[in-house]
């Protein structure tokens, strides 16, 4: 968000949003709790770093195909193409597939479930979302990462739902809000309605 704020003209960094910025990396810190930032060892704190600021980028990137006429599912059909281009001839080399026993009907089906769903369908949403809403409230969505983790740990694999969880989300909540703007436009209005009503 700070990125696309800094590169375009259409994405104004305001206050509010900066504030909302900070709140979201609180609310991410609280999540995590501060036995996972010992140990010493930055590097994987660093490597979260960079795949944020990838992300970021990718946002900012992304807008310039809307200015160029082409299509969300053009854009996703060339990302998805593109980067199996460039990571096939890896995974041959690296994995040797041709060595690994035959998978078994579950992992067909999940590796079925990655590509439609948690890639193709998902990629197609990301740049018409980035089309239609812009790059700022497309990258909310990395604040709601951890806290979709937590919920689902605790749907699914059955995990306790902590004080600290609640707080964080809460803290992501408000970081959210101030990002988009409206709920302080909203209270603004009714502020402004019970002052006039005061006056009358």
């Amino acid at each position: 968000m700070v990125v696309a704020g800094l590169v375009l003209a259409d994405e104004r960094l305001t206050p509010g949003r900066v504030a909302g910025v900070g709140l979201g990396f609180l609310g991410v810190v609280v999540l995590v709790g501060e036995g996972a930032w010992g140990g010493g060892n930055a590097w994987p704190y660093l490597a979260c770093l960079a795949g944020a600021v990838s992300y970021a980028c990718a946002g900012v990137f992304g807008r310039r195909f809307r200015r160029l006429g082409v299509t969300p599912l053009q854009t996703a059909a060339g990302q998805v193409t593109g980067s199996t281009a460039l990571l096939a001839p890896v995974a041959l080399t690296v994995d040797h597939p041709w060595t690994l026993p035959v998978p078994s009907v579950a992992v067909v089906g999940a590796v079925a479930g990655l590509v439609v769903l948690s890639t193709a369908l998902a990629y197609l949403l990301y740049f018409r979302i980035l089309a239609v809403a812009g790059a700022t409230n497309l990258l909310l969505v990395t604040f709601l990462i951890p806290v979709s983790a937590i919920l689902l740990g605790v749907g699914i694999l059955g995990e306790r739902l902590g004080l600290r969880d609640v707080a964080g989300m809460a803290i992501i909540g408000l970081g959210l809000a101030a990002v988009d703007g409206r709920p302080a436009r909203w209270l603004r209005r009714v502020a402004a309605g019970g002052r006039g009503e005061e006056g009358t």
